[in-house]
């Protein structure tokens, strides 16, 4: 049924969710939905949580991912992901979008927007995609006090501290900034850019008990590894952040490119979906049916 009627709706807090989720065995695999759209279909093929990514956000919105957009901006996609699956969303919160003030005031916006969770990086502005070159690391302390600021600020969103660290200071530095985020708040550790097995398993190793968060992200620096890999190595969580939008984006470009050649799309229907999948997806029939349940139109008498 539509997501308007309140029977309908989820009645524990997104955060809960998320949280009972991780408790359950195996390792939770949370695949990028950049819109409502791509939250139904993943929703459809059986995955429990979607992602939210800020490369996938800003990209979608034609810009690039350096934490140019706003907290509102941020905001929007998650209504619309969390309001069209009804799934626990995770969300990538770049740097905080400031200070620790900053950070807390993302953290009530992004729960009251409907996300379940958000990973914080220990990077300055402007920031980077964790796979490029050059990237520069806030200093770890005052990204413990960010970490702080956001468990103090949440009511329910499960809070995982993403570190950077592991091209500039090594395994060392990363599982030393870990330790210390987990210290200040952090449900979870996120390493980012890790480069092959041998450092996804050290780095597991020396943080035992805690949760972690693993990124196959495409055209990067991490090796391909499947779900099942990353669990074996010690993972509880795994990414697939930008990997809807590469997708679409193709597509799209294949599409213009046609319209364009031959002034017609038809050439292109296979690869479409049709306008009854289309509707089966956003579920055009239960709205209508609960519109004519609510309000029927009566012709009033002529006076």
């Amino acid at each position: 049924m539509p997501y308007l009627i309140a029977a309908d709706l989820p009645a524990e807090a997104a955060g809960q969710r998320f949280r009972t989720r991780m408790e359950r065995a195996g390792i939770l695999q949370i695949p990028g939905t950049h819109n409502g759209m791509a939250a139904l279909q993943a929703k459809a093929a059986g995955f429990e949580a979607l992602y939210l990514s800020g490369a996938a956000m800003t990209a979608s919105m034609g810009l690039p991912d350096l934490g140019i957009i706003t907290v509102d901006e941020v905001a929007f996609f998650i209504r619309q992901v969390a309001r069209a699956s009804g799934l626990p969303v995770l969300v990538d919160g770049d740097t905080g979008y400031g200070e620790a003030l900053n950070v807390m005031h993302m953290v009530r916006t992004f729960e009251d927007a409907g996300a379940a969770a958000v990973h914080i990086e220990d990077q300055l502005l402007p920031k980077k995609c964790g796979h490029l070159n050059d990237k520069k690391l806030a200093d770890t302390h005052d990204m413990a006090a960010k970490v702080a600021a956001a468990a103090k600020a949440r009511r329910h969103l499960y809070l995982i501290a993403r570190t950077d660290a592991a091209a500039s200071e090594g395994v060392d530095g990363a599982v030393a900034r870990a330790k210390l985020y987990m210290e200040a708040g952090a449900d979870a550790i996120f390493p980012e850019a890790l480069t092959t097995a041998e450092m996804f398993k050290e780095f597991a190793a020396r943080m035992p008990g805690v949760p972690l968060l693993a990124n196959m992200t495409e055209f990067g620096k991490t090796p391909f590894f499947t779900a099942s890999e990353f669990e074996s190595m010690g993972y509880r969580m795994v990414i697939w952040p930008v990997s809807s939008l590469r997708v679409a984006n193709k597509a799209q470009q294949k599409l213009y490119a046609t319209l364009r050649r031959d002034g017609s799309a038809k050439t292109m229907l296979g690869d479409m979906q049709t306008r009854a999948e289309l509707y089966e997806f956003i579920g055009l029939k239960d709205f209508e049916a609960l519109d004519a349940s609510i309000v029927q139109t009566i012709v009033p008498d002529a006076a």
